[in-house]
């Protein structure tokens, strides 16, 4: 599950217009299972379930460094904001499927490495929420990617009710996610996919992935590393997920929180199973099990900020959580290993 949602109730997305000096920019690419909505909401997309995947190119401007609280979002009291002091939208653009495919394509080229990040937000999330979002994930862990939001009908509401329609959202959503991945992978410039997905979020990666080693006998090698942060997902279906994904499968990281109070809701809802985001690494099964699947594990109890979301509004410490783990001769990708390295 995720925290309340804060900014204003519409228009965030309305291009402001022009770049302003020493703010920085983000852009990003969306692929969505959200039905398009009017363009005079200044919202892109709702709450509703597409029959088609739509796309869209965005541009967010993020305030200077000295006048903002790295980790948070800065929402504009009114849109479209102040530049100076708020994420303001720059631009924000439907484009169909081919200028996708392009616009991919030209990033990449211009990226080191030609990387390619894909988010997959978590319930009880607008569109424009899970927009600036990702472009504070990105700019704060100072990443040279692509940026590439999979954006899937949330609610955007923290209601019993909102949760059950968003789980069916997800449901709906995985083969999208798992097309899109086909898609990165297929196209050239493209070199290397690192998946990112945060709370509800990790069932439609989870199970995209699961989809791709089942129909291709392997999730493939582009896809590098998946970073799954307070996965809301049953601990059980997370250990046979896993296991059908296979020995091919990519390199994972968990990042948990045993105090994350929203996975202690789910679990509630589910029947009191426990979900994998809050289950405390350092006892049996879990010790065990994460081990013997090369799962590197990376709890973030009692840290700074709220549990469910601290990996993304902690990230300088999270990231020296990481470099330690690694100096220490524990491995994902190499001894350098860090939150930006992993999306670098």
């Amino acid at each position: 599950m995720s925290g309340p949602i804060s900014g204003p109730t519409s228009g965030a997305l309305v291009p402001y217009g022009q770049a302003v000096e020493q703010t920085s920019r983000v852009n990003i690419l969306v692929a969505t299972t959200r039905d398009r909505i009017p363009e005079s909401s200044g919202a892109m997309f709702g709450s509703g379930r597409a029959l088609d995947v739509s796309y869209a190119a965005l541009t967010i401007s993020i305030p200077p460094d000295e006048a903002r609280t790295i980790g948070e979002v800065q929402w504009p009291t009114l849109p479209p904001g102040n530049p100076q002091r708020d994420f303001v939208t720059l631009s924000a653009d439907y484009i169909n499927k081919q200028s996708f495919d392009a616009a991919v394509s030209s990033a990449a080229k211009r990226t080191h490495g030609g990387k390619v990040l894909v988010f997959v937000h978590g319930f009880n999330n607008r569109f424009d929420a899970a927009v600036y979002r990702f472009a504070q994930i990105v700019h704060d862990a100072n990443a040279s990617v692509v940026p590439v939001l999979f954006s899937w009908p949330s609610r955007g509401q923290a209601l019993l009710s909102a949760y059950t329609y968003d789980m069916q959202s997800a449901n709906y959503s995985r083969d999208a996610l798992e097309s899109l991945l086909d898609s990165l992978a297929h196209n050239p410039d493209v070199k290397e996919v690192t998946l990112l997905a945060h709370s509800m979020g990790n069932w439609i990666a989870l199970e995209a992935l699961r989809a791709k080693s089942i129909h291709a006998g392997k999730i493939g090698d582009k896809i590098s590393s998946v970073l799954l942060v307070a996965p809301d997902v049953d601990v059980d279906v997370f250990r046979m997920q896993i296991q059908r994904m296979g020995t091919s499968r990519p390199r994972f990281a968990l990042f948990l929180s045993q105090d994350d109070g929203a996975l202690k809701i789910s679990q509630s809802i589910w029947g009191g199973v426990s979900r994998i985001g809050a289950a405390n690494p350092n006892i049996p099964p879990y010790r065990d099990e994460l081990d013997r699947e090369g799962i590197v594990v990376f709890d973030l109890t009692n840290m700074q900020g709220g549990a469910h979301s601290r990996a993304f509004t902690d990230i300088t410490s999270v990231t020296e959580m990481m470099r330690q783990r690694f100096a220490n001769g524990q491995k994902m990708t190499d001894p350098e290993f860090t939150l930006s390295g992993v999306i670098h």
